[in-house]
């Protein structure tokens, strides 16, 4: 069965396919598909499985953004194990690390047309060495932004940033910030920028690459995995958030396709 979003990337595409699950339309297609679907602007986000758990229900500006972005990606791998066994219908995952290496292989980053939001000077310089390793890619100072400590609920606004992309009108914005807060920031963009960028908040993606959080090999994402070796990497802090992950599998039961806020 094939569901539409009402607007955004998903109604340009008449046959793109979409699964709704708790009240959202999360893309069920291809990563081709969703690469090409992205090309065009927008946000794209790829919600957790422990934001889907906690944020969803609890942070309004979080579920508006996840309701209003443009692409919306299955990166839980615990939501799609759910929806194979128990759902109306299978989706397809596409994590955040899959898309955004996808992203940046099939298209070069060029310094003129991106823009870099990072969470602190140790990540960005790390995540940047990484561009220039490995996509000879080497960003302008102009064009990276280390953000302040955002509040963890409400509206986030930040017009430093946003005056700092209206002079540089970047094609790609890439947002490295934690998940939970770069949804919400990306939604502030959106709504206050006069051309269409595309807005990427694609969680961890980038630090798994770079080093700065553990690395994850694509078989091991592939396998649903990641949650695991982040538990071995930094225990206190992903065991805890894990845990508290599998009140998912509540709202999934309780709730399925229905929005449970």
């Amino acid at each position: 069965r094939v569901l539409i979003r009402p607007s955004g990337l998903m109604s340009e595409r008449l046959n793109a396919d979409s699964c709704k699950i708790l009240g959202l339309y999360f893309f069920n297609g291809s990563l081709a598909d969703a690469l090409e679907l992205s090309r065009k602007g927008g946000l794209v986000v790829a919600p957790s499985g422990p934001g889907l758990a906690s944020d969803l229900t609890n942070c309004g500006v979080y579920a508006r953004a996840l309701q209003e972005a443009d692409l919306v990606l299955p990166d839980s791998g615990l939501m799609c194990l759910w929806q194979k066994w128990f759902g109306a219908e299978a989706i397809n995952r596409i994590s955040g690390l899959t898309f955004l290496t996808g992203y940046l292989k099939s298209r070069s980053v060029e310094k003129e047309s991106s823009f870099w939001i990072m969470p602190d000077e140790k990540q960005a310089k790390a995540n940047l060495s990484w561009l220039s390793q490995n996509m000879d890619y080497s960003a302008r100072e102009c064009d990276v932004y280390i953000a302040p400590m955002y509040r963890k609920t409400g509206d986030i606004e930040d017009s430093i940033l946003l005056n700092k992309i209206r002079e540089s009108k970047p094609s790609t914005i890439f947002i490295q910030v934690g998940g939970g807060v770069q949804e919400r920031l990306g939604l502030f963009l959106k709504n206050n920028l006069e051309y269409r960028p595309t807005i990427l908040c694609t969680g961890a993606a980038l630090a798994f690459l770079s080093g700065e959080q553990v690395r994850i090999p694509s078989w091991v994402d592939r396998f649903y995995l990641g949650w695991l070796l982040r538990c071995f990497f930094a225990p206190s802090i992903y065991i805890p958030r894990y845990v508290k992950a599998f009140r998912l599998l509540y709202l999934l039961k309780k709730f399925g396709k229905e929005c449970p806020f």
